[in-house]
């Protein structure tokens, strides 16, 4: 219950709200407005919410405004929601749709078409940054015509598609990129500590490659030909990994043979960068491993994610002779 006091050409007015909520179910909430004072009125509203939905239905009696309403908003995993509304009473008729689209860390993008009998044809463009809202509604039509309306909706459209694709997304990835390079720069010092050590231990493991090597060979086995580890620069490029900066990539055929057994080599769901011999070559950054083995003098070849599963051999790893 909340008191209201309104401030009038003849004086204070006073009012009085009161709103009773009750939950329905887990996503469904109900509530029961009634106000008196100079806008007196009675509304009940359902509100139903979930992680990527959100219906509101609202009946409203009262003076000066009578009214019925459903809304419905959308939520998208990219940090975007779409959102439509209906609203019919005594002032006459209003549809409202819209989207949002959050652009960077701190700044949201909208746009929402109003179309109302008798109040025409609105675009009101919304901008939002941190705390800040900024609101642009223009006007464009008196009636309710198709041309407002398509204009309305595909120019916002196309606006911010060529806005993104010309100005926001090249604005990210430089912003990335300079994150990145202070990032690489921080690690430096750390990672060529860990090449080193890694470049140890696997001269240590020159004996165990040989052996494991010259089994395999015999028995027509598993035998790794080239395995790199890092940041590749596109699966279609990984067999030609030789000719990439050996900054962002790691040479590991040595230490995947001594992993091999009985002609099998599993590696199972975790960073491969805590693998004997490997070390994390980008640290922060998304690494694969790409792999060419010969199985029973066939050629076979294979890239996997960083924490996926590694099964070899398979028979959906052969290239075709």
């Amino acid at each position: 219950m909340a008191g209201i006091f309104q401030f009038t050409p003849h004086g204070i007015r006073p009012g009085v709200q009161t709103v009773v909520a009750r939950q329905l179910d887990k996503h469904t909430m109900g509530y029961l407005t009634w106000k008196a004072g100079m806008q007196s009125s009675m509304n009940t509203m359902i509100v139903w919410d979930t992680s990527n939905s959100h219906l509101v239905l609202s009946l409203q009696f009262g003076i000066p405004n009578t009214f019925a309403m459903i809304s419905y908003t959308h939520k998208f995993p990219e940090e975007a929601k779409v959102k439509g509304s209906a609203k019919f009473g005594t002032f006459g008729l209003l549809f409202e749709y819209g989207c949002e689209k959050k652009v960077s860390q701190h700044s949201v993008l909208g746009a929402t078409m109003t179309l109302g009998i008798p109040t025409g044809i609105f675009l009101k463009i919304k901008v939002q940054r941190g705390n800040q809202s900024y609101m642009f509604p223009l006007f464009l039509s008196e009636h309710l015509m198709p041309a407002p309306v398509f204009y309305g909706t595909v120019v916002p459209l196309l606006s911010y598609y060529a806005i993104k694709v010309f100005v926001i997304s090249p604005y990210l990835k430089q912003q990335k990129e300079r994150e990145l390079e202070r990032q690489r720069e921080a690690n430096a010092r750390k990672v060529a500590e860990k090449r080193r050590e890694s470049e140890a231990a696997v001269a240590l493991m020159s004996e165990t490659y040989h052996r494991v090597k010259e089994q395999e060979e015999l028995k027509k086995g598993l035998v790794i030909l080239k395995a790199v580890y890092g940041k590749l620069l596109s699966e279609s490029d990984s067999a030609t990994t030789a000719t990439q900066s050996t900054v962002d990539i790691m040479d590991v055929t040595i230490p995947l043979q001594c992993l091999v057994k009985d002609s099998k080599l599993i590696i199972h769901e975790s960073s491969k960068a805590q693998l004997p011999g490997f070390f994390d070559p980008c640290v922060g950054e998304d690494k694969c491993l790409y792999v060419q083995y010969k199985f029973h003098n066939f050629l076979h070849e294979v890239t996997v994610n960083d924490s996926e599963v590694l099964r070899i051999p398979k028979q959906s790893h052969r290239l075709e002779s």
